[in-house]
């Protein structure tokens, strides 16, 4: 690999964010009916690629079980307000008339509520009732301490999510999250992550984990490359943990690990060429919060914005453009790729002749400068 000289004692590699690629037809083009984007992990069957983040503006009970109904999977955060207030809309109300100003110290104070354990299970519960695939998320520092509940409440898909998740984590003060024993000994699939690099990724396969997120999630509303230098542009951590992918199969005789890129979905166009790099599925929050269901009222933040030493994220106002259904499935009233997101990833899919997910991660990409 090239190695770019940044100055006399340093070298790094130049990678590609997903505004700086694009897709290129084929020679063959399908009709767009005809297009499967379905997608599987473990026993649980999609009709689409999206799994939306577990953001409290974006996934409550409710539109957990909406998403389900569409087709998809959303994430439900076990630190987040649904189970720390047994009813958080008038926090929920608040968060959306504070002044930008106001809006990360309030949060920190309304995430200072300790977790109920009764709500965890009340929570997984309602959803599961719903009859749709129930997934939520805690973070390696409390997966120890709540995962019990979780299980016992009968989740189907546990998501273990961090800013950067390690496989190796190393710590003096207290036992670090042993997460290939973690694994082993629980009977749900994992998805776990966030991570950037190969390495990092072959070493979260080898734990067992039936997914790995690709990035450092939230793109719309993180400021951790402003807060803390760390950035790696997604078409290549992508494509790198893609590579990895590849060979853990090899490694394991041919056990795969789905790949799940988390952040910088902006629009139908990164999806589409997220899946192109490599991914099987897409982590979505901040075109979902538009939707009129979602429980932000238009606004959007995830857990990093309310962290109470080293905030790492913002509240984002984007306002609400239509429904959960015609977000994802349209039909859409604009041409900015914010609505009908799954038509849009099956177009791209027909104009470049593939007709699957499996199938479009081979399509050509080339480099492409950025639309100004």
């Amino acid at each position: 690999m090239t190695q770019v000289e940044i100055g006399r004692g340093k070298t790094g590699r130049r990678a590609y964010a997903l505004d700086e690629i694009g897709i290129v037809p084929s020679r063959r083009t399908r009709d767009p009916e005809e297009v499967s984007i379905s997608w599987q992990i473990d026993a649980y069957r999609f009709e689409s690629p999206v799994v939306v983040s577990p953001m409290d503006s974006v996934v409550s009970p409710h539109t957990a079980i909406e998403i389900g109904r569409l087709g998809g999977l959303a994430v439900l955060d076990l630190e987040g307000l649904w189970t720390r207030y047994e009813d958080p809309q008038p926090l929920l109300d608040e968060v959306a008339t504070l002044s930008a100003e106001a809006g990360t110290r309030r949060l920190q104070e309304i995430y200072t509520a300790p977790i109920q354990d009764d709500l965890i299970g009340r929570r997984i519960a309602e959803i599961r009732g719903a009859g749709v695939t129930t997934a939520v998320r805690l973070s390696p520092q409390r997966t120890v301490q709540y995962h019990k509940a979780v299980i016992d409440a009968g989740v189907d898909i546990f998501v273990i999510r961090g800013t950067t998740v390690s496989a190796e984590h190393v710590s003096g003060r207290a036992e670090p999250l042993n997460l290939k024993q973690f694994i082993y000994e629980l009977d749900v699939p994992v998805i776990v992550g966030g991570c950037a690099t190969y390495t990092a990724a072959l070493h979260l396969m080898r734990t067992g984990a039936a997914g790995v997120l690709v990035g450092f999630g939230g793109g719309a509303s993180h400021t951790t490359r402003n807060v803390l230098g760390v950035v790696v542009p997604m078409a290549t951590a992508i494509s790198d943990v893609a590579a990895a992918r590849r060979d853990y199969m090899d490694e394991s005789g041919g056990r795969y690990v789905h790949v799940i890129a988390d952040g910088g979905m902006g629009g139908s166009g990164d999806i589409a060429k997220a899946i192109a790099c490599g991914a099987d599925a897409v982590m979505v929050g901040s075109p979902l919060a538009r939707a009129a269901e979602a429980p932000g009222r238009g606004f959007h933040w995830g857990s990093e914005a309310h962290h109470p030493d080293l905030p790492r994220g913002r509240r984002v106002e984007f306002g609400t453009i239509g429904t959960l259904a015609e977000i994802l499935h349209g039909p859409s009233s604009v041409a900015d790729g914010s609505m009908n997101l799954m038509g849009a990833l099956k177009r791209t899919m027909a104009t470049s002749g593939y007709s699957d997910i499996k199938e479009f991660q081979r399509v050509e990409v080339v480099v492409a400068p950025p639309q100004s």
